[in-house]
């Protein structure tokens, strides 16, 4: 087994081919870890099947194929270098395609880091990675590639997906609400009956020709409001158009900065959480929030020691609600 140095620790077994290396198997200790870009100089272009399952992770090395440890740091004592405590996990930049299987029951892995020029996807590439619910998708070029389609298409869960420019700069940032699919055998008709519930479906398929449509994104809004919802993803969907408005057209900013209004403090209190400083200013432009909502926001900042976020609330209150020094006076 050759060993070298890199930015994560991985056990790896690797088939050199004509125009890049396959990864047949890849097993590591660590929480958030990155594949290899390249090794030995050649770039990383494809895993194979069940590449990272962990019950796959082994010592055996099949023939015309070579290990490979990556060290990055001393991995705690008795760690398991089998993907069990895998959460976050980037791909590399050349990846092309990944085989059947390939992240076959990495149940711990919640946020995948992926580029555009990901081409095909192996059948149950995702199976069982139950608590996937995150990506970054980085465009490798100025055109969509159908990366996205294929991610959001095999998960029906609610995801929170983060798109970047060529250059690693945040284009937009979206929400893919939950919905179900459920068969019931109708034993009668000897057959099964389709349900589809949740307002996420037509989100999870707002693609033409494996491309995102924003403007057909957009449009499902006001349907969306009238199902049944999970407020705190609407609050989430319509403040990243608004803090990330790529091809968005009037009314849907109109639509967005409206619901923002009517829940001003839900959604202070959600960049409060999520420590995104940044946006508050625009988020106060926007939803206008009341005094009761600004005086709540102040406390929560407070409470989470928030203290840029919260000297802009306070300027903000000052600004909208100015008041003097109110006097008593008691005889």
């Amino acid at each position: 087994m050759e060993i070298v140095s890199g930015g994560s620790n991985w056990n790896l077994v690797i088939r050199r081919e004509q125009g890049g290396i396959t990864i047949l198997r890849a097993g590591t200790p660590d929480q958030r870890a990155s594949l290899p870009e390249r090794l030995f100089d050649i770039p990383v272009t494809a895993l194979g099947n069940r590449a990272l399952a962990p019950e796959r992770q082994g010592d055996h090395v099949p023939a015309g194929a070579e290990a490979v440890q990556i060290i990055c740091g001393i991995p705690e004592e008795g760690a398991a270098w089998d993907n069990r405590c895998l959460q976050d996990l980037t791909l590399p930049v050349g990846l092309t395609g990944l085989g059947d299987y390939a992240l076959l029951n990495c149940s711990a892995l919640k946020t995948l880091r992926i580029y555009d020029g990901i081409a095909r996807w192996g059948g149950g590439a995702l199976m069982n990675c139950r608590g996937l619910d995150v990506l970054h998708l980085t465009r490798t070029g100025e055109d969509q590639g159908e990366a996205l389609a294929w991610f959001v298409g095999e998960l029906s869960r609610e995801l929170d997906v983060t798109i970047y420019g060529p250059g690693g700069e945040p284009a937009a940032r979206l929400v893919f609400p939950e919905y179900t699919e459920l068969y019931e055998e109708n034993c009668p008709a000897h057959h099964f009956d389709y349900f589809i519930s949740g307002a996420g479906y037509p989100y999870h398929h707002c693609f033409r020709q494996k491309r995102l449509s924003l403007k057909e994104y957009d449009a499902l809004w006001r349907d969306f409001l009238g199902m049944e919802h999970d407020e705190t993803a609407a609050i989430r969907l319509a403040w990243y158009r608004l803090r990330w408005p790529a091809d968005m057209g009037e009314t849907a900013e109109a639509d967005y900065r409206a619901y923002l209004k009517d829940h001003a403090w839900e959604a202070l209190r959600l960049l409060l959480e999520e420590e995104d400083g940044a946006g508050l200013p625009l988020l106060l432009e926007l939803a206008e929030p009341g005094r009761e909502a600004l005086s709540a926001a102040c406390a929560l900042a407070r409470e989470l020691g928030a203290t840029a976020s919260l000297a802009a609330l306070l300027e903000e209150q000052h600004r909208r609600f100015p008041c003097g020094l109110e006097k008593s006076f008691a005889l």
